[in-house]
């Protein structure tokens, strides 16, 4: 067995050669690089790794007995962390031996750069798992100190004031339709941390397979996007074929079309006369007494009385952009900015919505909050089927 002098934290690998030529090469160009231990015989180099030495990396080639040393690695659970590298010296390899831990088969005589690229690769792999590195944690963005103790105290009374009348509803929608009383659902508010919100359930409990056959009735669609052409005007014009192929799903579409397509998607999801709400479901929603589950939310820091409505999953990854991420820096909200100066309008766009959305998370305070609040009781009771 031969060995390299190496370095505390070097790279060390067992290289399973006979030829004296090709042992004298690769120390040549890749002695200063890694540290090179050499066994002659496959039988000694799995001696020499359950004598339990530190290996990073064996090279070996397809000689025989290399398929029953490979099989012998895969039994033992603690060489499987250890990559091969195959040198390939004949035209077939087998390719069952071939599988697990071999990373890559080279033909020999062996490519030195792309063999240098890969040991490379593997040595900053290893620098980086050993390196001290203290895994980032992102700060959680909190809600001032005054506004948070406001939501608790006004929270805490309100369900305490309001208990008899929450338990008369959740009878009302017990007797109004077939499920549960409460609908959960996942959403994502302040500094896009995901929560469960609790609503009076409004709904049938078929409503989300309703959902697919609903999208042209949403209210915040830009134009229907019924597709004329499998081209785009400037394609159409020229009349020639798609100059910007784009494919997707192994489909040959084109690229601006798409794009296109794209924008006329609407990032949020409204509907006027929605057929999934209930009786009993319309009055809740109207009177907004659906939401009044939320005090919860408020009282365990989910949300806040005011803020910015916190959305599902689906749309608030839409919403990660540097503009359109700042809505997120506020907290999320029972009412808010939007809610009382858009709510029931049928003609508002995805753009105006976030831009309010935007402007609250930069202006929020406790005397714009108080404006707000006493706006929402003058909309409350507005007649909207939205």
């Amino acid at each position: 067995m031969e060995s390299e002098p190496g370095k505390k934290g070097s790279f060390r690998v067992v290289l399973i050669e006979n030829d004296p030529e090709r042992i004298s090469l690769l120390n040549n160009d890749f002695g200063a690089l890694v540290d090179i231990i050499t066994e002659p015989e496959y039988t000694q180099a799995l001696d020499y790794l359950e004598m339990g030495n530190p290996v990073d990396l064996i090279i070996c080639k397809d000689s025989a007995g290399y398929s029953d040393f490979l099989k012998s690695l895969r039994k033992k659970v603690y060489f499987h962390s250890i990559p091969v590298i195959l040198f390939k010296e004949h035209e077939e390899t087998d390719p069952k031996a071939v599988q697990g831990q071999v990373i890559d088969v080279f033909s020999l005589p062996y490519p030195l750069e792309a063999l240098q690229i890969r040991l490379n690769y593997l040595i900053q792999k290893k620098q980086y798992s050993e390196a001290a590195r203290t895994p980032y944690k992102p700060t959680r963005i909190r809600s001032p100190f005054g506004k948070r103790a406001f939501d608790i105290v006004v929270s805490a009374t309100a369900l305490l004031m309001l208990s008899p009348i929450l338990a008369v509803v959740a009878v009302l929608v017990k007797l109004d339709s077939k499920g549960p009383v409460f609908y959960r659902s996942k959403r994502v508010g302040m500094g896009y941390r995901i929560f469960d919100m609790y609503k009076f359930r409004t709904m049938r409990t078929d409503a989300d397979k309703m959902l697919a056959n609903m999208a042209s009735l949403n209210m915040y669609n830009v134009a229907p996007s019924v597709p004329v052409s499998d081209l785009c005007e400037e394609c159409q014009l020229a009349g020639t074929e798609c100059r910007q192929v784009l494919f997707l799903d192994n489909e040959k579409i084109c690229e601006k079309l798409y794009h296109q397509k794209q924008k006329a998607k609407a990032t949020f999801s409204k509907f006027k006369e929605d057929p999934r709400v209930t009786k009993l479901g319309k009055f809740l929603r109207n009177s907004s007494i659906d939401e009044l589950p939320q005090l919860f939310n408020i009282l365990l820091g989910d949300m806040s009385f005011v803020g910015n409505r916190p959305l599902p999953p689906y749309e608030a990854e839409k919403l990660t952009s540097t503009g359109y991420a700042r809505r997120f820096a506020a907290p999320a909200g029972l009412t808010g900015l939007w809610q009382v100066t858009k709510r029931g309008k049928s003609k508002v766009s995805d753009l105006e919505r976030i831009q309010l959305d935007v402007l609250y998370a930069k202006k929020y305070s406790f005397k714009t909050d108080l404006i707000i609040m006493i706006k929402t009781v003058k909309a409350v009771f507005q007649k909207e089927n939205v």
